[in-house]
């Protein structure tokens, strides 16, 4: 039986007067590679964001391994040991090396020795491809390989599941393949991955399910075969047909 590692009930987002995510309940299991698509604002980011509470929920709860983040079951600490983030902004820290970009959440989250953390780092930028460019700036990278770095940096937590918020969104067309690679050699990992995503073609190859939310709420959960070759809902349909454009 397929183990569940993240359920979410009754999730609840509000800013002020503006609901953001409505009611959600979904749960995803461990090893599952899963896109999360939708139009921009429809709630996609807030969703993720809310798993690793960078966003507070206003109401709702999310279980991690049966703990409840909500509640405080599991402190700030483990909860980012297990779930790691890949922003479309890379978020990496311009005035340090490549290499102790990837070590500091060892360092001072996981409290690894300063050889362990280099020896790790070493390995997850050799992975994506950047072992070249350790004593690189992230200022001097392409977007690119900014983006390989940030996703070096979060495998560096050796996470159980990572989080994907549209990780090609503000890279120039001609990079995105660099990254859409490195996302599809880690889906063979075993590792469990939530993606937002817009390309749709990258979704199709990679996922084993889709969830299509709209206005803040669950209106399609798929696997990735029906998801596209099944279409009934028009939202969905009106929507992809967009996105091929």
């Amino acid at each position: 039986m397929e183990k569940k590692m993240i359920e979410i009930d009754h999730l609840v987002k509000s800013f002020g007067d503006h609901h953001v995510l409505k009611d959600i309940t979904i749960s995803f299991n461990r090893g599952e590679v899963v896109s999360i698509i939708g139009s921009s604002g429809s709630g996609k980011s807030t969703l993720l964001r809310s798993i690793n509470l960078l966003e507070e929920p206003t109401s709702g709860d999310i279980i991690i391994d049966g703990k409840s983040i909500i509640k405080g079951e599991m402190d700030k600490r483990e909860l980012a040991r297990r779930v790691g983030m890949v922003f479309q902004s890379f978020n990496l820290f311009d005035n340090i090396s490549v290499l102790k970009n990837c070590m500091i959440g060892p360092i001072n989250v996981l409290k690894k020795d300063k050889a362990t953390a280099e020896k790790n780092a070493m390995k997850y930028l050799s992975m994506v491809g950047m072992e070249q460019y350790i004593n690189a700036r992230p200022s001097q990278l392409s977007g690119g390989q900014k983006q390989r770095v940030a996703i070096a940096r979060a495998l560096a937590m050796e996470p159980e599941c990572l989080l994907f918020d549209e990780p090609t969104s503000a890279l120039d067309p001609e990079m995105v393949g660099e990254v859409l690679d490195v996302i599809r050699n880690l889906a063979k990992t075993g590792l469990t991955m939530l993606i937002v995503t817009h390309e749709m073609q990258f979704a199709k190859e990679i996922s084993d399910r889709v969830v299509f939310i709209d206005e803040g709420l669950v209106a399609e959960d798929k696997p990735c075969k029906d998801f596209f070759s099944h279409i009934e809902k028009e939202r969905v349909a009106s929507f992809l047909k967009r996105m091929n454009h």
